[in-house]
């Protein structure tokens, strides 16, 4: 699992689940939905909202990085425009409301889950 994320995120443990970690937004409901396929499918949750604990620049580089994910493809479409991919890490780390959502994270990889059902690659 990625570290260098600030505070104690909420652990939900699902008996006899692999790891996995959701960067979640509770208020949206494509984050809702990852994570209920998550906890359906047995996984052990590790829940991040991180509106509430952003995680660092580093942390959003590495995942982004280990799902083959541009960080500029993992900003929400309102977001500002920006110029490059440096610039994408420094807005998500300025304002983590600029990230798309849901991220999760397992052994198998990290998947920006829009649709939500693409969780189900990393199980």
């Amino acid at each position: 699992m990625a570290g260098g994320v600030a505070g104690a995120p909420r652990r939900v443990t699902v008996a006899g689940g692999a790891a996995a970690t959701i960067y979640h937004n509770p208020r949206c409901a494509k984050s809702r939905e990852a994570l209920a396929l998550l906890r359906d499918a047995g996984a052990d949750v590790t829940v991040v909202e991180y509106l509430k604990t952003p995680p660092s620049r580093d942390t959003i580089a590495a995942l982004l990085a280990r799902g083959g994910i541009a960080p500029r493809d993992a900003l929400r479409r309102d977001a500002p425009a920006v110029a490059d991919d440096a610039a994408a890490l420094d807005l998500m780390t300025r304002d983590p409301a600029t990230i798309e959502r849901p991220l999760v994270e397992t052994a198998k990889g990290v998947r920006l889950a829009r649709p939500p059902a693409l969780v189900r690659e990393i199980l």
